[in-house]
């Protein structure tokens, strides 16, 4: 009997359902043996922070350098969608957690050890210090905004050099992507190292306190994959939204549930903005920008358990005040990591809008820490597979290249 063609030669995708599955058993059968296969994630995420930053800096450059006058990019209706739909996030966060309230047994665990900003001014100022960081620092540390700055100012100095300097540079792009795409042929055995590391040495049962939170928090992320963002792409370009929507979720939203970095899937992203089509000076800027300031995921993050911790203090909040945190929720999204467990730092500026001290605001948390394991993880895929969603649908250019259907 024949095997059935996808068994035979199975896409990228069905390699890594395969690879989740397989985790999953090992983890059960064998914990032990779950623990070490973390090696594999470990190395697969290793592998894809170690090529983006190079990989932002040049690719950005040459797209600029490169780029033809009086030609548009399409960045700029790109960075209002990245807003709205943060913005939107926060008001169904809101909606939901007046609709579902949830409290939470606060203790303060005693090796808390973590800073929260102090306000949006402190936000806005980290942002600000990142934009002139040194670019061999930038490169170290994965400070994708000072690459992005860097990358458009070589870019720009580099439309007047020759044709020659031109040329090379763009091959220079053209071997990282080549290298890119070899570490995310790694993604199956990465994604069965992090699914049985996972497996083995949490589990889930430390989940189940908190299961009220978790789905309020994974329901208001699921609505804006599958209701919020597509009704944002119909209103965009009156077409059917859902071809591209589950295309983003399959080939980007995976590999991020489990990489838990929307700056490691960086690299993933432009793979899938290239296999679509879009155009490359749009992409090659909107996707690093993206994994910083696209944040539906953390804005959902830190409403939620904000308005909890109202909840569970019996503060009242009205109307005009839930939108207030609406907008703060959306401006410190902007800022926060694109690294595991970013978003929660940002939990305390919110809940200083209800005179929560800091030490309650660590409370809550540490209690997002100990949900983080799937919270985390669905913030993150919802996060960076709307960056290419947006990306597809942004710009003319990308409006007129982006399919109806996913790519096979």
């Amino acid at each position: 009997m024949q095997l059935p063609a996808f068994l035979r030669r199975p896409s990228l995708v069905t390699q890594i359902v395969i690879g989740l599955i397989a985790g999953t058993l090992l983890a059960l059968v064998s914990p032990g043996a779950g623990a070490d296969a973390g090696l594999l994630g470990t190395v697969f995420v290793s592998a894809l922070k170690a090529v983006a930053p190079i990989l932002v800096l040049v690719l950005v450059a040459a797209s600029i350098a490169n780029h033809r006058r009086g030609e548009r990019s399409g960045i700029r209706p790109i960075l209002l969608l990245y807003v709205l739909g943060t913005f939107a996030a926060a008001l169904v966060a809101v909606l939901a957690s007046f609709a579902f309230p949830t409290t939470l047994q606060l203790a303060l665990p005693e090796d808390i050890a973590l800073t929260p900003p102090e306000g949006i001014g402190q936000v806005l100022r980290t942002l600000l210090m990142q934009v002139v960081d040194n670019p061999v620092n930038a490169l170290v540390t994965g400070n994708y905004i000072g690459l992005l700055a860097w990358g458009i100012g070589l870019g720009l100095a580099l439309r007047h050099a020759s044709e020659a300097s031109r040329q090379m540079l763009s091959d220079l792009a053209d071997a990282i992507t080549w290298l890119v795409r070899l570490v995310i042929r790694l993604a199956p055995l990465g994604i069965f190292g992090l699914v049985a590391a996972t497996l083995a040495e949490t589990g889930l049962s430390a989940l189940l306190d908190y299961a009220r939170l978790l789905a309020v928090l994974l329901g208001c992320m699921l609505f804006m994959a599958l209701v919020g963002n597509p009704l944002i792409v119909f209103l965009k370009n009156r077409r059917n939204p859902y071809p591209l929507v589950f295309t983003c979720l399959r080939e980007s939203g995976i590999t991020a549930f489990f990489t838990r970095s929307s700056a490691a899937n960086i690299p993933v992203n432009l793979e899938l903005c290239r296999k679509l089509g879009l155009p490359e000076e749009t992409y090659a800027v909107s996707i690093p920008i993206g994994a910083t300031i696209n944040m539906a995921g953390a804005a959902i993050t830190i409403t939620v358990l904000t308005l909890a911790a109202v909840n569970t203090l019996g503060i009242p909040v009205d109307l005009p005040t839930a939108l207030l945190l609406s907008l703060v929720a959306t401006v410190g999204a902007c800022g926060a990591s694109g690294v595991p467990g970013g978003s929660l730092l940002l939990v305390p500026l919110a809940c200083g809008l209800f005179g929560i001290s800091t030490d309650l605001a660590m409370q809550v948390v540490a209690i997002g820490f100990i949900v983080g394991v799937a919270q985390d993880s669905a913030e993150t895929a919802l996060n960076s597979s709307t960056d290419v969603l947006f990306t597809a649908i942004g710009s003319p250019a990308a409006i007129a290249a982006a399919p109806e259907a996913a790519p096979r």
